[in-house]
């Protein structure tokens, strides 16, 4: 379990520095792996940012030539404690087909534990895409979360006009809880200089059962699926 330590009290309201360390456990499923991201993973991550890039409008997915920056940026990025990336690895062919990340852990309470964590920085291949690995891979990622380390909530915002992530967000279980404008930069084409409307959805651990069950069905379809197009 994550470890908190509190050396003086902290007002109501107040966030709590957070002295967890985020790390991502290989967290193994039926049709995806999730490993812990690294620059083995960059050749198929790079053939699966190419595959077809109609469904990264709003997303931020690197070129083929960008693959070892990308990686070397979501390194930085977990050497500050602030993110745990992952490669999602088919189970079916030993290939990377995507990435995604805890991310943000936040505490509010006073005692001990994690209370809330992100999923984000998701995407996945065109050929991956509706096959059950995104299915799995959030029913792994909240398991975890919920399970281990005892969050309260997990969280995950989108471009507010990405009506393709909305709808696989929605998918989940998640709930809409609104838009916040101008959130965070945008990750769409040509508009660098430019803030985004995020649209942020949660999962409560009193909703977790409902949703577990919900996305547990849904990876059991998949991979019956997968078994009958082997046959």
């Amino acid at each position: 379990m994550p470890e908190f330590h509190s050396t003086a009290p902290v007002p109501y309201g107040t966030l709590r520095p957070v002295t967890f360390k985020l790390e991502g456990p290989v967290l193994e499923g039926a049709l995806v792996r999730l490993e812990p991201l690294d620059h083995r993973h960059a050749a198929d991550l790079a053939v699966a940012a190419e595959q077809d890039r109609g469904s990264y409008e709003f997303t931020w997915v690197p070129r083929a030539a960008e693959v070892g920056q990308y990686i070397d940026a979501q390194l930085a990025r977990a050497a500050t404690g602030q993110l745990a990336p992952y490669a999602q690895v088919s189970t079916s062919t030993g290939r990377a087909v995507g990435a995604t990340s805890y991310w943000e852990p936040r505490s509010w309470r006073t005692g001990e534990g994690l209370d809330a964590i992100e999923v984000g920085f998701t995407w996945l291949a065109r050929s991956a895409q509706g096959t059950g690995v995104n299915a799995e891979s959030k029913l792994l990622l909240f398991r975890h979360a919920f399970e281990q380390w005892g969050v309260a909530r997990v969280d995950l915002k989108t471009d507010a006009r990405n009506s393709r992530s909305r709808a696989a967000i929605e998918r989940t279980g998640a709930r809409f809880e609104g838009v916040l404008r101008n959130w965070s930069r945008s990750w769409a084409p040509g508009e660098d200089s430019r803030l985004r409307d995020s649209a942020i959805y949660s999962i409560t651990e009193a909703e977790w059962p409902e949703c577990r069950d919900r996305l547990s069905a849904r990876v059991r379809k998949a991979v019956q699926a997968a078994g009958e197009t082997v046959r």
